[in-house]
């Protein structure tokens, strides 16, 4: 995996086959293993369904080449829909709401797209209202939308879970992600449970996050510094299946910057907030595995690292938990 033997023509061959690397503060008996997503071009998970939506809608006859993608974003999936977007002779446009990393609005517009900001206090529920605004006043000009579009979901069903079971000989008994459009974690759990359907399946997200509800978990709505993952509306979150999860696990800003910080320091994983929320969630998963709490059918633990650090180094993310949460 990202060892190509090969000259490339586009960048676009190089999405995908990301290293899958185990994660040592676990149980001896229960190996847990992280897909390391930073090393696609675009530093993210959502180069993968940046480069498969536009290819799929491509073919469909959805938009046309020279047509145009806007999309709402806060962040990697613009990134990633921008570096497919000019691969495949696209142009794009996205609608981000004024208060989102600059950093990241800086990306896109390197890699030739269009930024259009919403005002702060209409949210995303105004960048989405813009974003359709503008794709009637276009023509040939499409919305993808990752909340809602099964080609999400595809994505990682076609991609990211067959890498992790050849990797793994298919020897994978749970998989645990972060829900933010929950595409991720569907495409693994629909293939994990298409192996073996005792497979554990587990959905991570802050503590201040709503998803716990469609299992029946109470929740208590509340602010969270993770970012990335998480709702306050689940209406939004079309491609969640509460069917496919076993469970929800909430994760405290204080427990994923804790986490983050260790990764660096003893693993050497300059990965954010997301990754190290789902490697705390991970490592409860593997534990009740190893204490007998939980049966599986392999004694294999894996998750997904969505990105890297390096994008909130300017929100203090490996300062203290005082300066970062601020």
């Amino acid at each position: 995996m990202t060892t190509h033997e090969r000259p490339l023509d586009s960048v676009l061959e190089t999405i995908g086959r990301t290293p899958l690397v185990r994660v040592h503060d676990g149980p001896d008996e229960v190996r847990i293993y992280a897909k390391l997503e930073s090393f696609n071009p675009g530093a993210s998970v959502k180069d993968r369904i940046g480069r498969y939506m536009l290819e799929r809608m491509l073919e469909r006859e959805e938009i046309s080449p020279g047509g145009t993608v806007i999309e709402p974003t806060a962040g990697n999936t613009g990134i990633g829909l921008a570096i497919a977007a000019q691969q495949l002779g696209l142009e794009a446009i996205f609608v981000v709401p004024e208060r989102f990393s600059v950093e990241k609005q800086q990306l896109m517009d390197a890699l030739g797209a269009e930024i259009i900001n919403t005002p702060t206090d209409a949210g995303m529920g105004g960048a989405i209202d813009r974003a359709h605004e503008l794709a009637a006043e276009l023509d040939d000009a499409v919305v993808p939308q990752q909340f809602s579009n099964p080609l999400n979901t595809e994505a990682h069903y076609e991609t990211t879970a067959p890498e992790i079971y050849d990797a793994l000989d298919g020897e994978v008994g749970a998989v645990v992600a972060g829900c933010g459009t929950a595409g991720t974690l569907m495409g693994l759990a629909r293939y994990a449970l298409e192996v073996h359907d005792d497979t554990h399946v587990g959905a991570v997200e802050p503590h201040g996050s709503l998803y716990g509800e469609l299992l029946g978990d109470d929740r208590e709505e509340g602010e969270y510094k993770i970012e990335g993952i998480g709702t306050h509306d689940t209406d939004t979150n079309e491609l969640f299946d509460p069917g496919l999860v076993d469970a929800v696990y909430s994760v405290s800003d204080r427990e994923a910057h804790d986490e983050l910080r260790r990764l660096a320091r003893e693993e050497g994983h300059l990965v954010a907030s997301s990754a190290a929320a789902a490697s705390v969630a991970a490592k409860r998963v593997a534990r009740s595995i190893a204490d007998g709490k939980l049966e599986t059918p392999h004694e294999t633990v894996v998750t997904v690292f969505p990105d890297s650090s390096e994008r909130y180094l300017s929100k203090e993310i490996y300062r203290s938990f005082e300066a970062w949460s601020s």
